[in-house]
């Protein structure tokens, strides 16, 4: 062993050593939080390290900044293998690759190295380019760490030039082969003069600047921004935000456990060690907060600094924890961090009151960040232990305890809607000893809301039309709580979810078809953990299967050419991915049609701003969520607008009508009972 290779034998045990020291402790801060199972499935979850992981499909949905970050990923995962050579390098000089690998497997490494150091390089500069010059919106509208952006992106491009001028000096000095090498010579053009002692010397201040620099790199990413760089990878595949599981649903509680002294989460001790470690993963892209219809309308919420300040706050608490030591006790200062929360201290009430619960934020995460599941806790917490909500949500709350539904109306108006239509109940069906093929679950709105009450009948006429042999809960039916659980009271929605599952288990309730999609995801997903199992399927869905099966008698005389825009419903798209059968039965019910896309769609579509108990808020601050969608909409030219939501119906109507504009706001339902069989319609 040469001296050289003794002092880079220290200098990597000393770098390896502070690594080491600081993974440890990264991983005890982790412990802070508490545990949760996330190693089920683990087919599912390595198809998402595969896809979402390596082959970067996320990040990818922006199609130039995406590619130029997969890019220099993917270089980085061919250049390790150089890396791991030049570490060995360090402590036995003469070692290649080429000593292992036979020939024909060495030599297209050789190119691999070259090439793709040619590939981070060119990105980066966009890189550099796009935050220095260009400075998109998202890097800037919160603070975030924009100078250490650049210091890596500055030290990546010092790593790939240290690196191209190491196999070009290596050329000229005449100790390496130019077989397969096609970016080196051209460097090598720029030395033709030097000796080859002189280039061997660049060789080496190369080769000592690259190695030194990875090892500096390595020991900067723990306590950088950066950190995503070693964490994205085991995020993604420990992540439930592309499944496995029900995704969208949240994180059951168990409210009668004996040991049970808080609910929800109002410091980073009483979140998983899953929400920590997505804070590690943050990227500081800002993609989230670009997509977030609250912020994007000018209110508080960033999803990104939810994120952020969650991380903010475990590294002040963990680092007044390390100091003080087993046994310490803690200055004054450091009591005052220690009592500090994350909820008021890091994150206000009026970020989290502004979510709509639209799950943008988590779709466009790159390395699958559940931002919203941080979110829901913290409003678990303010309305569970603290009685800290907005007014306005009091009356759907004291409503929806007494009278089964977020508007005070009585539970004998439910089938009001139905007068005159001939159509049972589940209690009168039973009573007859027959058995429906479907239950018709109209909803809330559906039941007391007038414009959706429309939709109701439209929908119930249709399947009078195919001929299936449906029912209704009627007077029986009470809200299944999905409002109270997005509102953060947790114990209300257990208690309606409950009732609800005990009515449909009473009956023997196989298969449910709904309208709504919060109570289509609500029943679907979330209600297994609570014993209740039910095919569920939305209004969308089953019309589809009705018109390809050729039940519905439609008119079949062509009328005017509609130009119509479907607005996506959060909970039906993003939440449970349907988007095509809503459009596809638009383009069956309407052969006429011309489906006009608007600029945001299918999973990038915009929220109407009625989710996450929205829907009983007012907007007090910036522009409303529903006339931005609303805008973009009406700019497509359409005819009509299509939705698949009651919801989105009160919102888009509103949003339309506060434009200006009588362009009408019809659900899927009323188009195609619009068309039916005159002979039908009559009868």
């Amino acid at each position: 062993m040469t001296l050289s290779n003794l002092l880079f034998a220290v200098i990597l045990a000393v770098a390896l050593g502070f690594f080491a020291r600081s993974a440890r402790r990264l991983a005890r801060w982790l412990k802070i939080g508490h545990a949760e199972v996330r190693t089920d499935h683990p087919d599912v979850r390595t198809r998402n390290f595969l896809l979402i992981g390596i082959g970067q499909s996320k990040i990818l949905r922006d199609p130039i900044g995406g590619m130029m970050h997969a890019l220099v990923f993917w270089g980085f995962c061919v250049l390790g293998l150089g890396t791991l050579e030049i570490m060995i390098q360090g402590l036995y000089t003469p070692f290649t690759w080429n000593v292992i690998l036979p020939r024909f497997l060495y030599l297209p490494y050789v190119l691999s190295q070259e090439l793709f150091a040619v590939f981070v390089l060119i990105p980066v500069a966009f890189l550099l380019y796009r935050r220095l010059v260009i400075k998109p919106k998202r890097f800037h509208v919160d603070p975030v760490h924009g100078g250490d952006a650049v210091f890596i992106l500055s030290m990546i491009a010092a790593l790939m030039v240290s690196l191209l001028i190491l196999f070009a000096a290596e050329l000229q000095a005449g100790t390496s082969s130019a077989d397969w090498r096609v970016i080196s010579p051209m460097i090598q053009s720029l030395m033709r003069g030097w000796s080859p002692e002189t280039a061997h010397v660049v060789a080496r201040s190369a080769w000592w600047f690259h190695a030194v620099l990875i090892l500096y790199f390595l020991n900067h990413l723990p306590g950088s921004k950066h950190l995503h760089v070693l964490t994205s990878l085991i995020n993604v595949w420990f992540s439930n935000t592309s499944g496995p599981g029900r995704v969208g649903a949240m994180r059951p509680m168990d409210l009668e456990a004996e040991d049970a002294e808080q609910f929800g989460a109002s410091d980073v001790e009483h979140l998983s060690w899953k929400n920590l470690l997505d804070g590690y993963s943050c990227t500081e892209c800002g993609r989230c907060t670009a997509v977030c219809p609250a912020n994007i309308t000018g209110k508080a919420l960033s999803p990104r600094m939810i994120v952020v300040k969650t991380r903010a706050r475990l590294t002040e608490k963990a680092m007044v924890l390390d100091a003080m030591g087993l046994g310490g006790t803690a200055t004054d200062e450091q009591q005052t961090m220690l009592d500090r929360k994350l909820l008021d201290g890091f994150i206000t009430e009026e970020e989290l009151w502004a979510c709509t619960s639209c799950r943008a934020c988590v779709q466009e995460c790159p390395v699958s960040i559940d931002q919203l599941d941080i979110i829901n806790e913290l409003r678990r917490d303010l309305v569970l232990m603290e009685s800290r909500f907005p007014e306005e949500l009091q009356p759907a709350m004291t409503s929806l305890e007494r009278n089964g539904s977020p508007w005070a109306f009585s539970a004998s108006d439910r089938e009001q809607w139905a007068e005159g239509m001939d159509i049972p109940t589940m209690a009168e069906m039973a009573a007859r000893g027959e058995k429906a093929d479907i239950m018709f679950w109209v909803g809330c709105m559906g039941s007391f809301d007038d414009r959706a009450k429309k939709i109701t009948v439209a929908f119930a006429r249709i399947l009078q039309a195919a001929n299936v042999k449906f029912a209704i809960l009627g007077q029986e039916e009470t809200c299944h709580g999905d409002p109270a659980r997005r509102m953060g009271n947790e114990y209300l929605y257990q208690m309606l979810a409950k009732g609800v599952i005990e009515t449909l288990n009473g009956y023997e309730v196989k298969t449910i078809v709904t309208f709504c999609p919060h109570c289509f995801h609500q029943m679907g997903k979330e209600f297994p953990d609570l014993g209740g199992n039910y095919e569920v399927i939305h209004h969308t869905e089953y019309i589809e299967r009705l018109l390809e099966a050729g039940r519905v008698p439609l008119e079949t005389e062509h009328g005017q050419r509609l130009k119509v825009a479907y607005h996506d419903s959060c909970y039906l798209g993003r939440y449970n991915e349907i988007y095509d059968a809503p459009r596809n039965t638009l383009k069956k019910a309407l052969p006429i049609i011309e489906l006009v896309e608007p600029a945001r769609t299918k999973s990038r579509g915009m929220c109407c701003g009625a989710g996450g108990g929205r829907m009983w808020m007012e907007e007090n601050v910036g522009k409303r969520v529903n006339v931005e969608r609303s805008e973009e909409l009406l700019a497509t030219g359409a005819d009509q607008i299509a939705v698949a939501c009651p919801f989105c119906m009160t919102m888009i109507t509103d949003g339309v009508t506060g434009a200006g504009s009588d362009v009408p706001v019809l659900d899927i339902a009323e188009v195609v009972a619009g068309r039916l069989a005159s002979a039908t319609v009559s009868a």
